[in-house]
């Protein structure tokens, strides 16, 4: 296949360009590099810096290059910059996806896998969480994603769009060449790290959860297990593959990724502790408002229909890679 990645420039897009190369695909890079780095662009892959929701430049890009299948990376996705400025999200989330779907539609290209997220379901009623759960996002950030969600649904019933849809919570870890490095960051995993590197301590927000150790339970997969699926799913919109319906597009397939399980604040901090050879610096804070003790996804269907299943679940595995990217790169891609 010839694949476009947006968002081909960031943590999650870089590490899934290196999987498609390795499979033997030819990739072309959109990014834009407002929170991407060039460095980050294997140089096997083409790069054009160009944003996504450029409607005719992206049509005239995917028409140049032949492009079969796109796999849409790119987007905001930080929560509490999505509640301060709502209007950053909508038009990046939601109208620059929109423009890419029209620029995929006057190319005749009908292939896509977008790269989503659990937090569409907001606070959900079931744990693990399955694909059918109601879609309540609690901020602006999930509201976006189910927004491009529900356009890609009916741009498959309209135009013959064949689709996946993934959701998962959050990625950690590292390949060998890419890792996580964003300014400001936000996650759990990195922040520890850099806690282990004498920045500021980590806060753990709430210690009197309903859990085994009364810190909140979340998801982890590892990017490289991510990357595995967006390879499996960019497969799965073949023409000819029923499990993306029939030549005329049909609703798009809807997979979750997890674990089911899950790791704890407190578990990832003594994993980490185990990982560096020292403890972590951190405080005990009050409990954020609306956050569950657990939020962890069923990716039961992701095994029977893609046969994809976590294959990288040891958490001081996952943090261990970390730990040695950014060991190796302790300016992140500052060069």
């Amino acid at each position: 296949m010839r694949i476009l990645v947006t968002g081909g420039a960031g943590y999650v897009g870089s590490v899934t360009v290196e999987r498609l190369l390795a499979a033997g695909h030819d990739v072309v890079v959109v990014d834009d590099l407002s929170t991407g780095h060039r460095i980050a662009v294997p140089y096997e892959a083409s790069y054009v810096d160009l944003r996504y929701g450029e409607t005719h430049a992206m049509a005239r890009l995917l028409i140049d290059q032949r492009i079969d299948a796109v796999l849409h990376c790119g987007a905001k996705s930080v929560v509490p910059e999505s509640v301060a400025d709502p209007a950053l999200y909508y038009h990046e989330n939601v109208v620059g996806g929109v423009g890419l779907l029209d620029a995929m539609v006057a190319a005749g290209v009908r292939r896509l896998v977008l790269s989503s997220t659990a937090a569409v379901y907001g606070l959900p009623d079931l744990t693990p969480i399955p694909e059918d759960a109601a879609i309540r996002p609690i901020n602006p950030y999930g509201s976006t994603k189910a927004a491009l969600e529900g356009a890609i649904r009916w741009y498959g019933e309209a135009y013959g769009l064949r689709s996946v849809r993934l959701r998962y919570f959050n990625v950690a870890g590292a390949s060998d060449r890419n890792g996580e490095a964003h300014d400001p960051e936000s996650h759990l995993i990195p922040l520890v790290l850099a806690a282990a590197e004498g920045e500021r301590p980590v806060t753990v927000f709430g210690e009197d959860y309903p859990t085994p150790d009364g810190t909140c339970i979340r998801d982890y997969i590892h990017v490289l297990d991510l990357a595995d699926a967006h390879l499996l799913a960019l497969e799965a919109t073949a023409p000819d593959d029923p499990r993306t319906g029939p030549p005329t597009g049909s609703d798009p397939l809807v997979l979750n990724l997890g674990t089911a399980d899950g790791y704890s604040v407190r578990a990832v901090l003594e994993s980490a502790e185990r990982v560096v050879g020292s403890p972590i610096p951190h405080r005990t804070g009050p409990r954020r408002a609306g956050d569950p003790p657990v939020l962890v996804a069923d990716a039961r269907l992701a095994a029977a229909v893609l046969g994809w299943r976590a294959e990288r679940t040891d958490l001081d595995a996952i943090i261990g890679s970390a730990w040695e990217w950014r060991r190796r790169h302790p300016d992140g891609y500052q060069v």
